[in-house]
Protein backbone atom coordinates (compact mmCIF):
# COMPACT_ATOMS: atom_id res chain seq x y z
CA UNK A 1 0.00 0.00 0.00
CA UNK A 2 2.75 2.21 0.95
CA UNK A 3 4.22 1.80 -2.62
CA UNK A 4 0.58 2.88 -3.98
CA UNK A 5 1.01 5.35 -2.10
CA UNK A 6 4.09 6.47 -3.26
CA UNK A 7 3.32 5.97 -7.03
CA UNK A 8 -0.17 6.41 -7.87
CA UNK A 9 -0.91 9.86 -8.49
CA UNK A 10 -3.65 11.07 -5.71
CA UNK A 11 -6.03 12.13 -8.43
CA UNK A 12 -5.91 8.51 -9.74
CA UNK A 13 -6.47 7.35 -6.41
CA UNK A 14 -9.63 9.06 -5.47
CA UNK A 15 -11.40 7.77 -9.13
CA UNK A 16 -14.11 5.00 -8.53
CA UNK A 17 -13.44 2.40 -11.37
CA UNK A 18 -16.17 2.36 -14.16
CA UNK A 19 -18.39 -0.49 -12.38
CA UNK A 20 -20.50 -2.58 -15.02
CA UNK A 21 -22.91 -4.71 -12.55
CA UNK A 22 -23.37 -8.26 -13.21
CA UNK A 23 -26.53 -9.05 -15.18
CA UNK A 24 -26.86 -12.67 -15.11
CA UNK A 25 -30.60 -13.76 -14.83
CA UNK A 26 -32.17 -10.32 -15.26
CA UNK A 27 -33.76 -8.45 -18.45
CA UNK A 28 -30.89 -6.33 -19.02
CA UNK A 29 -32.05 -2.45 -19.78
CA UNK A 30 -28.99 -0.63 -18.17
CA UNK A 31 -26.49 -0.10 -21.04
CA UNK A 32 -28.00 0.92 -23.86
CA UNK A 33 -27.86 -2.35 -25.62
CA UNK A 34 -29.63 -3.28 -29.27
CA UNK A 35 -31.88 -5.97 -27.54
CA UNK A 36 -32.18 -7.50 -30.59
CA UNK A 37 -28.76 -9.84 -31.70
CA UNK A 38 -27.70 -10.92 -35.34
CA UNK A 39 -30.93 -13.18 -37.21
CA UNK A 40 -30.48 -16.45 -37.59
CA UNK A 41 -30.29 -16.11 -41.42
CA UNK A 42 -27.18 -14.50 -41.33
CA UNK A 43 -25.24 -16.40 -38.14
CA UNK A 44 -24.19 -19.09 -40.23
CA UNK A 45 -22.68 -16.52 -43.04
CA UNK A 46 -20.80 -15.17 -40.52
CA UNK A 47 -18.98 -18.22 -38.63
CA UNK A 48 -18.08 -19.72 -42.10
CA UNK A 49 -16.03 -16.12 -42.74
CA UNK A 50 -14.52 -16.69 -39.08
CA UNK A 51 -13.82 -20.28 -39.81
CA UNK A 52 -11.19 -18.55 -42.50
CA UNK A 53 -9.73 -16.20 -40.11
CA UNK A 54 -5.91 -17.45 -39.66
CA UNK A 55 -5.57 -16.65 -35.80
CA UNK A 56 -2.15 -17.06 -35.99
CA UNK A 57 -1.67 -13.97 -37.81
CA UNK A 58 -1.47 -10.35 -36.86
CA UNK A 59 -4.88 -8.57 -38.28
CA UNK A 60 -4.53 -5.81 -41.05
CA UNK A 61 -2.54 -2.97 -38.73
CA UNK A 62 -4.37 -0.31 -40.99
CA UNK A 63 -7.75 -2.03 -40.98
CA UNK A 64 -8.13 -0.96 -44.58
CA UNK A 65 -11.24 -3.29 -45.91
CA UNK A 66 -13.13 -2.41 -43.24
CA UNK A 67 -12.36 1.06 -43.55
CA UNK A 68 -13.75 1.01 -46.74
CA UNK A 69 -16.88 -0.44 -46.30
CA UNK A 70 -17.47 1.82 -42.79
CA UNK A 71 -17.04 5.07 -45.58
CA UNK A 72 -19.29 2.92 -48.00
CA UNK A 73 -21.82 2.94 -45.53
CA UNK A 74 -21.64 6.03 -43.44
CA UNK A 75 -21.04 8.11 -46.82
CA UNK A 76 -17.84 9.63 -44.72
CA UNK A 77 -15.88 11.35 -47.56
CA UNK A 78 -12.39 10.56 -48.75
CA UNK A 79 -11.34 13.89 -47.95
CA UNK A 80 -11.51 13.15 -44.37
CA UNK A 81 -8.95 11.34 -42.74
CA UNK A 82 -10.66 8.35 -40.46
CA UNK A 83 -9.09 6.09 -37.85
CA UNK A 84 -10.69 3.34 -35.70
CA UNK A 85 -10.66 2.15 -32.01
CA UNK A 86 -11.39 -0.37 -29.46
CA UNK A 87 -14.78 0.86 -28.91
CA UNK A 88 -14.98 4.75 -28.55
CA UNK A 89 -13.05 4.42 -24.76
CA UNK A 90 -10.14 3.57 -26.40
CA UNK A 91 -10.44 6.57 -29.29
CA UNK A 92 -10.98 9.44 -26.26
CA UNK A 93 -7.96 8.16 -24.58
CA UNK A 94 -5.75 8.68 -27.51
CA UNK A 95 -7.29 12.47 -27.93
CA UNK A 96 -6.63 12.76 -24.26
CA UNK A 97 -2.76 11.65 -24.85
CA UNK A 98 -2.63 13.77 -27.77
CA UNK A 99 -3.36 17.17 -26.91
CA UNK A 100 -4.22 16.84 -22.51
CA UNK A 101 -1.41 16.68 -20.11
CA UNK A 102 -0.09 18.70 -17.08
CA UNK A 103 -0.94 22.29 -17.27
CA UNK A 104 -4.04 21.78 -19.80
CA UNK A 105 -7.57 21.42 -19.57
CA UNK A 106 -10.46 19.93 -21.57
CA UNK A 107 -14.53 20.47 -20.96
CA UNK A 108 -17.60 18.94 -20.98
CA UNK A 109 -21.31 20.47 -20.13
CA UNK A 110 -22.76 18.34 -17.22
CA UNK A 111 -23.81 15.87 -16.56
CA UNK A 112 -22.61 13.94 -19.55
CA UNK A 113 -20.61 10.39 -20.26
CA UNK A 114 -18.14 9.89 -17.28
CA UNK A 115 -15.38 8.26 -19.11
CA UNK A 116 -14.41 12.25 -20.39
CA UNK A 117 -13.46 12.93 -17.03
CA UNK A 118 -11.92 9.71 -15.66
CA UNK A 119 -9.52 9.63 -19.19
CA UNK A 120 -9.19 13.52 -18.57
CA UNK A 121 -8.07 12.55 -15.36
CA UNK A 122 -5.74 10.15 -16.01
CA UNK A 123 -4.18 12.06 -18.93
CA UNK A 124 -2.83 14.80 -16.29
CA UNK A 125 -5.26 16.74 -17.67
CA UNK A 126 -7.82 19.56 -15.42
CA UNK A 127 -11.33 18.31 -16.30
CA UNK A 128 -13.77 21.84 -16.33
CA UNK A 129 -17.22 20.52 -15.94
CA UNK A 130 -20.24 23.16 -16.88
CA UNK A 131 -23.82 22.14 -15.58
CA UNK A 132 -27.04 22.13 -17.46
CA UNK A 133 -29.87 23.57 -16.55
CA UNK A 134 -33.10 21.85 -14.80
CA UNK A 135 -34.00 20.46 -18.42
CA UNK A 136 -30.26 19.37 -19.36
CA UNK A 137 -29.98 22.24 -21.86
CA UNK A 138 -26.79 23.96 -21.69
CA UNK A 139 -26.62 28.07 -20.94
CA UNK A 140 -24.81 29.34 -24.15
CA UNK A 141 -23.82 32.75 -22.53
CA UNK A 142 -21.95 30.71 -19.68
CA UNK A 143 -20.24 27.63 -21.99
CA UNK A 144 -18.67 30.61 -24.11
CA UNK A 145 -17.36 32.70 -21.03
CA UNK A 146 -16.29 28.94 -19.61
CA UNK A 147 -14.37 28.56 -22.59
CA UNK A 148 -12.88 31.83 -22.43
CA UNK A 149 -11.46 31.30 -18.70
CA UNK A 150 -10.58 27.54 -19.29
CA UNK A 151 -8.70 28.09 -22.67
CA UNK A 152 -9.67 24.28 -23.20
CA UNK A 153 -7.46 21.96 -25.30
CA UNK A 154 -10.77 19.96 -26.18
CA UNK A 155 -14.24 19.93 -25.02
CA UNK A 156 -16.43 17.05 -25.41
CA UNK A 157 -19.65 17.10 -27.34
CA UNK A 158 -21.88 13.87 -26.80
CA UNK A 159 -24.56 14.54 -29.52
CA UNK A 160 -27.08 12.87 -28.38
CA UNK A 161 -26.06 13.45 -24.50
CA UNK A 162 -25.75 10.62 -22.23
CA UNK A 163 -27.50 9.87 -19.74
CA UNK A 164 -30.05 12.90 -20.24
CA UNK A 165 -30.62 11.67 -23.88
CA UNK A 166 -31.44 14.89 -25.25
CA UNK A 167 -29.79 16.61 -28.70
CA UNK A 168 -28.29 20.32 -28.02
CA UNK A 169 -28.83 22.92 -30.50
CA UNK A 170 -27.02 22.60 -33.47
CA UNK A 171 -26.22 26.74 -32.71
CA UNK A 172 -25.07 26.43 -29.46
CA UNK A 173 -22.67 23.45 -30.81
CA UNK A 174 -21.68 25.45 -34.03
CA UNK A 175 -21.26 28.73 -31.38
CA UNK A 176 -18.51 26.64 -29.01
CA UNK A 177 -17.07 25.29 -32.32
CA UNK A 178 -16.24 29.00 -33.16
CA UNK A 179 -15.21 29.65 -29.85
CA UNK A 180 -12.68 26.72 -29.08
CA UNK A 181 -9.14 27.48 -29.25
CA UNK A 182 -8.46 23.56 -29.20
CA UNK A 183 -9.89 20.64 -30.18
CA UNK A 184 -13.76 19.90 -30.41
CA UNK A 185 -15.06 16.48 -30.15
CA UNK A 186 -18.49 16.12 -30.86
CA UNK A 187 -19.32 12.25 -29.85
CA UNK A 188 -22.24 10.44 -32.47
CA UNK A 189 -22.67 7.29 -30.29
CA UNK A 190 -26.72 7.77 -30.79
CA UNK A 191 -26.53 8.86 -34.16
CA UNK A 192 -28.58 5.86 -35.30
CA UNK A 193 -31.56 7.13 -33.30
CA UNK A 194 -30.89 10.42 -33.41
CA UNK A 195 -30.79 11.01 -37.53
CA UNK A 196 -28.74 14.12 -36.35
CA UNK A 197 -25.01 14.45 -37.41
CA UNK A 198 -22.32 17.13 -38.02
CA UNK A 199 -20.66 14.85 -40.76
CA UNK A 200 -21.17 16.95 -43.54
CA UNK A 201 -20.02 20.38 -41.84
CA UNK A 202 -16.66 18.66 -40.79
CA UNK A 203 -14.45 19.71 -43.59
CA UNK A 204 -15.24 23.27 -42.70
CA UNK A 205 -14.54 23.15 -39.05
CA UNK A 206 -10.67 22.13 -38.77
CA UNK A 207 -10.72 21.71 -35.40
CA UNK A 208 -13.86 19.25 -35.18
CA UNK A 209 -13.50 15.49 -34.91
CA UNK A 210 -16.33 13.45 -34.92
CA UNK A 211 -16.69 9.94 -33.27
CA UNK A 212 -18.75 7.40 -33.55
CA UNK A 213 -19.25 3.95 -32.52
CA UNK A 214 -20.82 0.17 -33.78
CA UNK A 215 -21.66 -0.57 -29.78
CA UNK A 216 -25.28 1.15 -29.87
CA UNK A 217 -26.31 -0.31 -33.70
CA UNK A 218 -25.94 -4.03 -32.26
CA UNK A 219 -22.97 -4.67 -32.08
CA UNK A 220 -21.37 -3.81 -28.62
CA UNK A 221 -19.57 -6.86 -28.45
CA UNK A 222 -16.92 -5.92 -31.13
CA UNK A 223 -16.04 -3.01 -29.61
CA UNK A 224 -15.42 -0.75 -32.50
CA UNK A 225 -15.21 3.13 -32.82
CA UNK A 226 -13.97 5.47 -34.86
CA UNK A 227 -12.67 9.10 -35.22
CA UNK A 228 -13.09 11.08 -38.60
CA UNK A 229 -11.80 14.72 -39.36
CA UNK A 230 -9.27 16.20 -41.14
CA UNK A 231 -6.36 14.00 -42.08
CA UNK A 232 -3.86 16.46 -40.44
CA UNK A 233 -5.54 15.41 -36.70
CA UNK A 234 -5.92 11.57 -38.24
CA UNK A 235 -2.30 11.49 -38.94
CA UNK A 236 -1.28 12.98 -34.99
CA UNK A 237 -3.80 10.01 -33.69
CA UNK A 238 -2.10 7.33 -35.97
CA UNK A 239 1.35 8.08 -34.46
CA UNK A 240 0.04 7.21 -30.77
CA UNK A 241 -2.79 4.39 -31.53
CA UNK A 242 -0.76 0.96 -30.67
CA UNK A 243 -0.64 -1.05 -33.77
CA UNK A 244 -3.25 -3.74 -34.12
CA UNK A 245 -5.28 -2.70 -32.35
CA UNK A 246 -8.63 -4.21 -33.92
CA UNK A 247 -8.25 -7.99 -33.85
CA UNK A 248 -8.74 -9.89 -36.64
CA UNK A 249 -12.36 -10.99 -35.72
CA UNK A 250 -13.82 -8.14 -35.42
CA UNK A 251 -12.38 -6.56 -38.79
CA UNK A 252 -14.21 -9.52 -40.24
CA UNK A 253 -17.37 -9.33 -38.22
CA UNK A 254 -17.77 -5.96 -38.73
CA UNK A 255 -17.27 -6.15 -42.59
CA UNK A 256 -19.67 -8.87 -42.76
CA UNK A 257 -22.01 -7.04 -40.59
CA UNK A 258 -21.43 -3.92 -42.69
CA UNK A 259 -22.58 -5.55 -45.48
CA UNK A 260 -25.76 -6.47 -44.47
CA UNK A 261 -26.50 -3.20 -42.87
CA UNK A 262 -30.27 -2.39 -43.68
CA UNK A 263 -30.41 -5.19 -41.05
CA UNK A 264 -29.71 -3.15 -38.00
CA UNK A 265 -30.83 0.03 -39.54
CA UNK A 266 -34.48 -1.78 -39.44
CA UNK A 267 -33.80 -2.60 -36.03
CA UNK A 268 -33.04 0.99 -34.87
CA UNK A 269 -36.11 2.18 -36.36
CA UNK A 270 -38.24 -0.69 -34.51
CA UNK A 271 -35.83 0.80 -31.33
CA UNK A 272 -37.07 4.51 -32.08
CA UNK A 273 -40.84 3.41 -32.27
CA UNK A 274 -40.68 1.19 -29.25
CA UNK A 275 -38.73 4.19 -27.24
CA UNK A 276 -42.56 6.50 -28.47
CA UNK A 277 -44.82 3.92 -26.64
CA UNK A 278 -42.26 3.31 -23.70
CA UNK A 279 -42.15 7.06 -23.14
CA UNK A 280 -45.54 7.66 -23.13
CA UNK A 281 -46.31 4.86 -20.73
CA UNK A 282 -43.80 6.36 -18.38
CA UNK A 283 -45.59 9.58 -18.57
CA UNK A 284 -48.73 8.18 -17.31
CA UNK A 285 -47.11 6.72 -14.15
CA UNK A 286 -47.22 8.78 -10.88
CA UNK A 287 -44.41 10.27 -9.83
CA UNK A 288 -42.61 10.28 -12.71
CA UNK A 289 -40.57 13.04 -15.20
CA UNK A 290 -39.48 11.52 -18.23
CA UNK A 291 -37.35 13.06 -20.37
CA UNK A 292 -37.22 13.80 -24.09
CA UNK A 293 -34.89 11.02 -25.92
CA UNK A 294 -33.21 11.17 -29.25
CA UNK A 295 -31.38 8.08 -27.87
CA UNK A 296 -31.96 4.16 -27.47
CA UNK A 297 -32.71 4.91 -23.39
CA UNK A 298 -34.94 6.92 -21.86
CA UNK A 299 -34.22 9.29 -18.25
CA UNK A 300 -36.98 9.53 -15.76
CA UNK A 301 -36.77 11.38 -12.54
CA UNK A 302 -38.74 9.33 -9.81
CA UNK A 303 -39.81 11.96 -7.10
CA UNK A 304 -40.68 8.59 -4.40
CA UNK A 305 -36.65 7.98 -4.88
CA UNK A 306 -34.37 6.32 -7.61
CA UNK A 307 -32.55 3.89 -5.30
CA UNK A 308 -35.16 2.12 -3.91
CA UNK A 309 -37.34 1.64 -7.47
CA UNK A 310 -34.01 0.49 -8.61
CA UNK A 311 -33.66 -2.26 -5.91
CA UNK A 312 -37.10 -3.20 -6.57
CA UNK A 313 -37.25 -3.47 -10.46
CA UNK A 314 -34.04 -5.65 -9.58
CA UNK A 315 -35.86 -7.60 -7.20
CA UNK A 316 -38.55 -8.58 -10.19
CA UNK A 317 -35.55 -9.16 -12.35
CA UNK A 318 -34.97 -6.06 -14.35
CA UNK A 319 -31.56 -4.35 -14.56
CA UNK A 320 -31.69 -0.78 -15.16
CA UNK A 321 -29.08 1.91 -14.34
CA UNK A 322 -29.68 4.13 -11.17
CA UNK A 323 -27.98 7.72 -11.13
CA UNK A 324 -29.14 8.05 -7.98
CA UNK A 325 -25.51 8.10 -6.21
CA UNK A 326 -24.07 10.39 -8.61
CA UNK A 327 -26.28 12.80 -7.19
CA UNK A 328 -26.61 16.74 -8.71
CA UNK A 329 -28.98 16.94 -11.28
CA UNK A 330 -29.22 13.06 -11.52
CA UNK A 331 -30.37 12.62 -8.44
CA UNK A 332 -33.79 10.29 -8.25
CA UNK A 333 -32.75 10.01 -11.74
CA UNK A 334 -33.22 6.07 -13.52
CA UNK A 335 -32.33 5.78 -17.25
CA UNK A 336 -34.04 2.93 -18.77
CA UNK A 337 -32.52 1.54 -22.12
CA UNK A 338 -35.23 0.60 -24.91
CA UNK A 339 -35.63 -3.07 -24.72
CA UNK A 340 -37.66 -5.44 -26.83
CA UNK A 341 -41.53 -4.83 -26.67
CA UNK A 342 -42.02 -7.22 -24.29
CA UNK A 343 -38.86 -6.34 -21.89
CA UNK A 344 -40.64 -2.86 -22.13
CA UNK A 345 -43.95 -3.89 -21.02
CA UNK A 346 -42.74 -5.83 -18.49
CA UNK A 347 -40.37 -2.86 -17.36
CA UNK A 348 -43.51 -0.65 -17.53
CA UNK A 349 -45.28 -3.19 -15.31
CA UNK A 350 -42.60 -3.35 -12.70
CA UNK A 351 -42.68 0.02 -12.49
CA UNK A 352 -46.30 0.50 -11.90
CA UNK A 353 -46.44 -1.90 -9.07
CA UNK A 354 -43.03 -0.11 -7.59
CA UNK A 355 -45.62 3.19 -7.58
CA UNK A 356 -48.33 2.08 -6.19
Amino acid sequence: MNLIERLVRPEVRALTAYHVPSAEGLIKLDAMENPYSLPENLRDKWLQKLRRVELNRYPDADAGKLKSKIRAVFDVPDELGLVLGNGSDELIQIVASLVGGPGRGFMAPSPTFSMYEIISIASSTIFNSVPLDKNFEPDETGFLQQIERVNPACIFIAYPNNPTANSFATDFIESVIKAAPGLVLIDEAYNTFSGKTFLQQLEKYPNVLLMRTLSKSGLAGLRLGMIMGHPEWVQMIEKIRLPYNINCLTQVSAEFCLDHYSVFSEQAAQIVKDRAWLAEQLSQLDATIVYPSDTNFILVRIEQGATSVFEALKNQGILVKNLDPVGGALKNCLRLTVGTPNENSRLVEALRACLE
